[in-house]
């Protein structure tokens, strides 16, 4: 199940902790709109797929900057330029302080099923450390906002392991997430990137972060919480009411194709891996001067393939030790027996029907598990 990507490089204030490429910018975006439209279309005639796809995502920055004009100039050249399945999930991510009434009846209006919005914590002193330009209340009322514009499919993004942050004050944020009704919660440990000003804060001891200690219990009580309030812990960080998984990432979990449009948007396309400028600036010369905004690339060789396999389905659904045996032409139980039969004794791992799939107690060590399986 394919699905198609477009990354929105606005923002109008960038967040300490954020390393996705994106720029402050108060401009007009129009150019940018037809820039990604006519790649759309350049795209869309080299490859001539007739493969339906899924999804759209519209991810940032801050997609929710663009007006529902321009996010359906965009949906409409997809549209024209691929096979869109009729069922297709349209999802774009919004920041709370930059929606309304309006933006989001017109977002519905235009073919847009689903919202993620960019909450982070219901609490002023987090968003205030994590450089957010909206409130709490604000993020209540854009939930709220999305329900009443016919939005039944809405991801919050909530953040965890935040320097003084109490176990207490956390499981609010869930409480307030549950009770708002929303269908898909996503939880994200706070984590130290190179080159974002919250690196530079934790270097020049300005910042202390959480211990790891304090940061795998509030994930146990993430997982027990979520679970307990019914909703299916279907990937490491993303948690869902059964039918409200999150189509579009699913793509990624399961290692099949997308293609990405605008600056730093990754494609990965029948056994190939390419990416754009991560400028938006040449982006826009690029496209302007009849050019591919491609930067690189790289073929996906059958080590890569594998281990990336591992590491997305681990995390997420599980291996199906049938479908490994039958990509890659190996038996995952026979090469890794020991290793295996250790994480079975230590709790970490669980067969069920030819699927391999990571216990509560695993996901606290999931990124290892990945590293050690081959």
């Amino acid at each position: 199940m394919p699905g198609l990507y477009v990354h929105v490089p606005f923002c109008e204030k960038k967040c300490l902790y954020c390393d996705f490429y994106s720029i402050e910018t108060q401009g007009s975006f129009q150019n940018f709109v037809e820039c990604c439209v006519r790649e759309i279309h350049n795209r869309g005639a080299t490859l001539q797929t007739t493969i339906p796809f899924t999804s759209i995502f519209f991810g940032g920055g801050t997609p929710s900057l663009l007006d529902p004009m321009q996010i359906g100039e965009i949906l409409t050249a997809l549209h024209a330029s691929f096979l869109v399945a009729p069922d297709a999930e349209c999802s774009v991510e919004c920041n709370p302080g930059t929606v309304t009434p309006e933006k989001l009846h017109g977002y519905r209006s235009i073919g847009i099923n689903r919202l993620s919005f960019g909450v982070q914590s219901f609490h002023e002193l987090d968003l205030r450390f994590l450089s957010r330009i909206h409130t709490a209340s604000e993020a209540v009322q854009a939930i709220r906002m999305a329900h009443e514009a016919d939005f039944d499919n809405v991801n919050l993004d909530l953040m965890f392991s935040l320097p003084g942050q109490t176990r207490e004050r956390w499981m609010e944020n869930l409480r307030r997430a549950r009770d708002l009704g929303t269908s898909h919660v996503s939880c994200y440990s706070l984590t130290v990137e190179k080159g974002t000003p919250l690196a530079v804060l934790v270097e020049g001891n300005r910042v202390t972060m959480p211990h790891e200690d304090s940061d795998a219990e509030l994930f146990e009580a993430t997982m027990e919480a979520l679970e307990g309030w019914g909703y299916l812990h279907y990937e490491v960080s993303n948690y869902a009411h059964r039918g409200f998984e999150c189509r579009h990432n699913l793509t990624y979990w399961r290692h099949d194709d997308y293609l990405g449009f605008g600056p730093s948007a990754h494609s990965t396309w029948q056994g190939k891996r390419t990416w754009n400028v991560s400028s938006l600036q040449r982006y826009l010369e690029a496209i302007h001067g009849g050019m591919s905004a491609k930067a690189g690339g790289e073929k996906l060789l059958p080590s890569m393939l594998r281990n990336e396999y591992i590491y997305l389905r681990l995390r997420s659904e599980g291996i199906d030790l049938e479908d490994f045996h039958q990509r890659f032409a190996s038996d995952l139980r026979m090469d890794n027996q020991l290793l295996i039969d250790e994480a079975f004794e230590q709790g970490l791992l669980v067969e069920n029907h030819g699927v391999l799939r990571l216990t509560r107690k695993g996901f606290l060590v999931c990124d290892e598990l990945c590293v050690e399986l081959k």
